[in-house]
């Protein structure tokens, strides 16, 4: 890896981070702060509190959440998660213990029903298979529904370690700069960004929101980095 991207790398997080300011994720649904500077949903942010997850039922949120939402916007993901809320299912026991109707119908409008139905049964399952340890990645990979962005994102979100997460906006942003290559696979983007960074939870957990934040103003549609200024 070159010297120069390691310090593109750097840059970035600095001029994303002074322009959007601490992001405040993962979002929990009974927390009372909020981030009202982000695009879409502000609701359960904790910028700069990086203490969150702190109980049981707090990490099985944060896993439900990445299930949740993909292939799908947060807020979508987020009305899930309160109807859960509204039926006591924030909970893998409780949850588990739903009729299989009331519970489709509660994650409906998080699209994909019966696949994300099957992945967080599963998940569910694991978590339970834990009591109460923290999962290696390799662990996470074996639960149904669960790829490398979810698995890291369960690992750095819920469980405080430092794995980098990478999705599809990374992607756009950092082959627009010429920084990642458009064939690179996940693991390698991965490790461009982790052989860069210090391995820190809040440095991975901003930058990756950031990197979210920045390209729901600039990536969301073709041609990607338009009227981009910043970076």
């Amino acid at each position: 890896m070159t010297t120069k991207v390691g310090e593109d790398i750097k840059l970035i997080f600095s001029k994303l981070y002074y322009q959007y300011g601490p992001q405040g994720w993962w979002p929990l649904i009974n927390y009372e702060g909020s981030n009202t500077t982000k695009t879409g949903a502000t609701k359960g942010y904790h910028p700069l509190n990086y203490d969150l997850p702190k109980t049981r039922d707090e990490i099985y949120e944060i896993i439900l959440g990445t299930i949740l939402t993909q292939n799908t916007a947060w807020t979508s993901a987020e009305k899930a998660l309160l109807n859960l809320n509204n039926l006591n299912a924030i909970n893998p026991e409780k949850l588990l213990s739903l009729g299989d109707d009331t519970f489709k119908k509660a994650i409906r409008c998080a699209g994909f029903l019966n696949q994300k139905a099957k992945y967080i049964k599963a998940v569910t399952n694991f978590y339970i298979s834990l009591e109460g340890t923290i999962p290696t990645r390799d662990e996470l990979l074996r639960v149904k529904g669960v790829g490398n962005e979810t698995a890291d994102s369960i690992l750095l979100y819920a469980y405080k370690q430092s794995e980098f997460v990478v999705d599809a906006y990374t992607k756009r942003i950092f082959i627009h700069k010429g920084i990642i290559k458009e064939n690179d696979n996940y693991n390698k983007i991965k490790y461009v960004f982790e052989s860069n960074l210090e391995p820190k939870i809040s440095i991975y957990n901003e930058y990756h929101a950031l990197i979210i934040e920045h390209a729901k103003r600039y990536y969301s549609k073709k041609p990607y980095g338009n009227q981009d200024n910043l970076l």
